[in-house]
């Protein structure tokens, strides 16, 4: 797939980001997902990025910036990470609660339809949501997931997530987690700060991860069978996305691999595809080629995206 350059300049006023909160429920309480917004904030035409586990909301402020003067950008902290609350109790953690969350989300937000970027389990939960009946979702970019997971991963993933690791200095705690994200490709010093700044911050007196380590308790309590019901409710749902969906792919991902691509393809229904060179899991969209996908993809007409 070669994407076509479209030009989208954002008014100066458009690319300062505004911190809103919204209060959501689980079966333990309340709690507040935050989200950050950027471009008009009574523009009807809405898109929701969504980040991967153990990222935030913040990892998209370029490419919320960049398409600011066309979207209403909204990229929340889902549940347990970045600046939204810890759930009361961690078993809630999983694509269900995810998913009500942003429901209440997209509700408080006022529009009819949505289009959504997902990176990883941001694709994950855009994937349950969209094929819903009635979602508000029209048009989808998953960015390096699939609803088979690859084993290695959940193996690497598991490697990290959740220890209780901290550091002096902050400058220490980006370099961790550039370490951790280096497959997302060859970003900059000041690309890894600017992306990894919103993940950490200052307790008692040392530098730690703001989300909240008990999000692995589910995920290590997930058995094989779960597992596999899971990927089979995943799989119903993506069969179930009415709109476009774009399938991105990082050439050297261990997440999503070349056949569960192309098994998306053969079960979804409006579905494209393109890979991206020399990135593994997951593509940053950084780069002005990456944001410029996006820009086709949403800002195009689809079928030019094959």
């Amino acid at each position: 797939m070669t994407a076509t350059p479209v030009s989208v300049s954002p008014p100066v006023d458009s690319v300062a980001p505004r911190q809103r909160y919204v209060q959501c429920a689980s079966p333990a309480g309340l709690h507040r997902v935050a989200y950050t917004e950027w471009g008009a904030p009574d523009n009807p035409r809405l898109l929701v990025c969504v980040h991967g586990l153990t990222r935030s909301g913040r990892d998209f402020d370029r490419l919320a910036a960049a398409l600011s003067s066309v979207y209403r950008v909204v990229c929340p902290d889902v549940v347990g990470r970045g600046l939204s609350s810890w759930l009361a109790n961690p078993a809630y953690y999983g694509i269900p609660q995810y998913v009500g969350d942003m429901v209440t989300l997209v509700a408080r937000l006022g529009v009819e339809s949505v289009d959504w970027f997902g990176t990883s389990m941001g694709g994950l939960i855009g994937m349950a949501y969209a094929g819903l009946k009635d979602s508000p979702i029209r048009k989808i970019i998953v960015n390096d997931v699939g609803p088979h997971v690859e084993p290695a991963s959940i193996e690497r993933i598991g490697s990290y997530l959740g220890q209780p690791v901290s550091f002096a200095t902050r400058q220490e705690a980006i370099d961790h987690a550039a370490v951790l994200a280096e497959s997302f490709g060859p970003l900059t010093p000041d690309e890894w700060r600017e992306i990894n700044i919103p993940l950490v911050h200052e307790q008692d007196g040392a530098w730690r991860f703001r989300y909240d380590p008990r999000i692995a308790e589910p995920f290590r309590q997930t058995t094989p069978e779960l597992a596999a019901l899971g990927e089979a409710a995943l799989w119903h749902s993506f069969a179930a996305i009415e709109g476009p969906v774009l399938v991105v792919r990082g050439e050297q991902s261990d997440l999503l691999s070349r056949e569960t691509v192309a098994q998306m393809v053969e079960k979804g229904r409006n579905v494209s595809t393109v890979e991206i060179p020399g990135v593994g899991h997951a593509p940053a969209f950084l780069s002005a080629d990456q944001i410029d996908l996006a820009k086709r993809f949403f800002l195009g007409d689809a079928a030019d995206a094959s």
